[in-house]
């Protein structure tokens, strides 16, 4: 049976993390399988950019393209 580690949280409000929680459920006698990690998007968010759009102009060269500045933050 899978358990919520939020669901579990939720009912018997504690401070502690998954792995430490696995533990004294093991030490009480039931059986922990395994911890796995649940990401609604694969990845999470790491390696998301934000970003402004500071400025879109008409393209010099061309009339169906469009020139845009911009400025990001969270690039390494």
């Amino acid at each position: 049976m899978k358990i919520s580690y939020n669901w579990l949280n939720k009912y018997l409000d504690f401070n502690l993390s998954p792995e430490r929680v696995s533990e004294i459920l093991t030490d009480t006698g039931l059986e922990i399988e395994g911890v796995n990690k649940f990401e609604e998007i694969q990845g999470g968010l790491e390696g998301l950019v934000i970003g402004e759009v500071l400025s879109c102009e008409p393209h010099s060269d061309a009339d169906r393209l469009k020139s845009y500045s911009s400025q990001c933050w969270g690039m390494k």
